[in-house]
């Protein structure tokens, strides 16, 4: 999906687009509050500091939730860090920026015969077959039971949701499944496996990094932070361990404000890629059909015309009475058109979730200011030396 075009793009985001309807979405969040309460146990576990660079346990979390959610199979990366997928996607993540940073490495024939191109090639190889292997025993389990095979049928009752059934659903991989099952010769295992790596990969990566700048700004601003506690306890009152439902994400609106100036400042894919596919006149230029076109997400957000003091922190740029006043594409943290992110409700859904169940319990304080914390563009925006942020129980908090 995220790098096919023409028919075959059309073709697969209309068959993927009902695997993160609203109503499925909701299925998601039992994983997504598990896995969230797994992070913030660990983060109680912290040394005498209580300090960590919070992007490899916000990154481990989100391998978790994509994870479950996308293939219904866990994989336990929050547990052990040492599993051969969870090395894996580090290798390739090192592989990819080693590649970026080598322009020799940019011709594919050099790259495919040097070491990190051969490591990358293996890794690759591993995940796959990793994937096709949750694929075919989740074959096996709907052709082996005829209630699951029911859930198949083209067509749907009012109170099923595309066809997906009661409790038995697990969206994403049951809808690739369902076309393969349908049609093995022209959607074959390999083209299920395609789409499953694409979210299992990108899904991740941008939305821990979302997760990780977010909580890094939270904790830099505590009068923010503070506004945020209070919304919450409005919201759950003491209990720190009820799960977060969907009405409970409606009410969190402070948070949300908070989390779309994170994106603003720092959007986790900083530029993306487009092809023009007419002539246009752009500013005067003439930009002829079949251009590439490279848009500058990081820069569109730090515009000082829409943005006044565009560096700075301020959620309430984000209120509903100012955004009214902006137009719809000058802030793009999941891109636009009918090639934007198919899974930004998801990632908006599983901040929410990781981010509350994280402040119902801590107090956060960054340990650097902005100036010291420097960036690098690969695929995602990422801080050269991570984010340091310090977790102090909320009630010790209180008696400081």
């Amino acid at each position: 999906l995220l790098t096919s075009s023409g028919s075959k793009w059309r073709s697969r985001r209309k068959l993927l687009t009902p695997a993160f309807h609203f109503r499925i979405l909701e299925d998601f969040l039992p994983a997504v509050n598990d896995q969230s309460n797994i992070l913030v146990r660990k983060l109680g576990q912290l040394g005498k500091d209580r300090s960590c660079n919070i992007v490899p346990l916000v990154t481990l979390c989100a391998l978790d939730i994509i994870c479950e959610t996308i293939m219904g199979y866990t994989i336990n990366a929050q547990s052990n860090q040492d599993s051969e997928y969870v090395q894996a996607i580090k290798v390739l993540g090192h592989s990819f920026t080693r590649r970026l940073e080598t322009p020799l490495y940019w011709i594919d024939a050099i790259f495919q015969l040097s070491k990190p191109g051969r490591e990358f090639a293996r890794k690759v190889k591993e995940l796959h077959q990793f994937t096709l292997k949750v694929i075919r025993e989740r074959k096996r389990e709907i052709l082996s039971c005829p209630e699951l095979q029911e859930s198949y049928e083209e067509t749907a009752s009012e109170s099923d949701v595309y066809g997906l059934k009661g409790t038995a659903r697990k969206p994403f991989l049951d809808i690739l499944l369902r076309e393969h099952i349908k049609d093995p010769e022209n959607f074959t295992e390999e083209h299920v496996r395609e789409e499953v790596d694409t979210f299992m990969f990108e899904g991740h990566d941008t939305t821990a990094m979302g997760m990780s700048w977010a909580i890094y700004l939270i904790a830099l601003h505590e009068e923010h932070q503070d506004l945020i506690h209070q919304e919450l306890d409005t919201i759950f009152g003491s209990d720190k361990t009820r799960p977060v439902t969907s009405e409970d994400l409606k009410q969190m609106k402070y948070m949300e404000c908070c989390l779309k100036e994170s994106q603003r400042l720092y959007p986790s894919v900083p530029f993306i890629s487009r092809k023009c596919e007419e002539d246009a006149v752009i500013c005067g230029r003439k930009v002829p059909k079949g251009t590439d076109i490279q848009v500058a997400i990081y820069n569109l957000h730090h515009d000082e015309q829409v943005f006044p003091k565009p560096d700075e922190f301020r959620p309430d740029r984000f209120f509903p009475e100012k955004c009214e006043r902006k137009t719809c594409f000058c802030v793009r943290p999941f891109s636009a058109g009918p090639r934007n992110c198919i899974g930004q409700r998801f990632a908006m859904m599983e901040e929410k979730v990781v981010i509350a169940n994280i402040l119902r319990n801590y107090k956060l304080v960054a340990l650097h200011y902005r100036d010291k914390i420097h960036v690098m563009a690969e695929l995602v925006l990422r801080p050269t030396s991570g984010l340091h942020v310090k977790f102090i129980p909320r009630e010790s908090a209180k008696q400081q």
